[in-house]
């Protein structure tokens, strides 16, 4: 082992306890726990080195040291495998995520799941709707003059829509609409679908032409985004476990979770469905999120990315069960959702 493999095996050691116990790491400590086959004195040279390198850092009242976003940086780069989860987790995961309902119990669980595997604050975004294609679109008539749209997407996502006609209408009008509009939209993407809507009135028949304006016009607003619905977010209490990992700035952190433009900035870097992607501390953008490391990933399958998912938590974080964590649920997620 050179001097730089060894240095690092002492940067691993320090990260591996001071993650483990919250309590700064001296040589002897590291002696003692880790079989490194090198004398207090070399690992004492080695602590300094790292030191001297912007790796570690001594806190005030200590005789140890801490690890620094630089040395959290080097330790995930130089994560070669994360930890694979166990058979029984994942059967847990699987069978937990299978016996969801719908879309919005596919999101709930996914966070509660994630939030428990990792002890941190998870957050997963709404299958964006521009990369939705739309599957069928069901209209049912409730009175005479009253429809109501059923349009499904392909992630899984139901909108129920009402549309006042302001006349009445035959069933078989309503049926003529149906198919017009499934002939229209089914199988195109939200984006598309949106302005095939809008030409549909001009392209009906006279007589319908008044009821199509009214339901181009309902079903336009819901095709284009919600971004009021794009999050859901569990598990911020376990950033209250340990109130050190923040010093004077816990509230700030829970603050800017709750501005979902903040934790979607977060997730925007999360394209690619394998890739973890791991931000520490500094290289976090929002100024009140730098005492804390964000690991996500892209979810989605059959190359389609749906959206972002991941967790927020202090920078001593177990970064490679939490990695390993968020890409597994984010497989099974993107599995049940492309229906694989």
């Amino acid at each position: 082992m050179n001097a730089d493999e060894r240095r690092f095996e002492v940067l691993r050691a320090i990260v591996a306890d001071y993650v483990s116990n919250h309590e700064p790491v001296g040589s002897k400590a590291i002696v003692e726990r880790h079989n490194l086959g090198v004398s207090s004195a070399t690992v004492r040279n080695d602590m300094a080195a790292l030191e001297e390198d912007g790796y570690i850092t001594q806190p005030h009242t200590s005789a140890g040291r801490v690890p620094t976003d630089k040395g959290y940086r080097l330790f995930v780069d130089r994560l070669s495998e994360l930890k694979p989860m166990s058979p029984a987790e994942r059967r847990a995961i699987q069978s937990f995520l299978e016996g969801a309902i719908d879309l919005d119990d596919v999101l709930r669980r996914s966070v509660r799941l994630l939030a428990q595997l990792t002890r941190q604050v998870a957050v997963i975004q709404y299958p964006t709707l521009t990369r939705s294609t739309v599957r069928h679109l069901e209209v049912v008539q409730i009175t005479p003059a009253r429809l109501m749209l059923v349009l499904i997407t392909d992630t899984g996502r139901v909108d129920q829509l009402m549309v006042d006609l302001g006349d009445v209408i035959t069933e078989d009008a309503t049926g003529r609409i149906r198919t017009m509009l499934n002939a229209t939209l089914a199988g195109q993407r939200m984006t598309v679908a949106a302005s095939k809507v809008a030409e549909l009135p001009e392209q009906a028949p006279s007589e319908l032409r008044d009821v199509m304006l009214r339901v181009a016009t309902t079903l336009v607003e819901s095709l284009v985004e919600h971004p009021e619905e794009r999050l859901v977010l569990g598990g911020t209490a376990n950033l209250t476990r340990n109130v050190g990992d923040f010093p004077g700035s816990l509230r700030r952190v829970l603050e800017a979770l709750e501005e979902q433009v903040v934790v979607l900035k977060l997730l925007a870097a999360a394209h690619d469905p394998s890739t973890v992607t791991v931000h520490i501390g500094g290289e976090n953008e929002a100024e009140d999120l730098r005492s804390t490391s964000v690991v996500s990933i892209g979810y989605g399958g059959g190359g389609t990315l749906l959206g972002g998912m991941g967790v927020v938590g202090p920078t001593r974080m177990d970064y490679a069960g939490t990695m390993a964590a968020v890409r597994a649920v984010a497989t099974y997620v993107g599995n049940i959702l492309t229906g694989r």
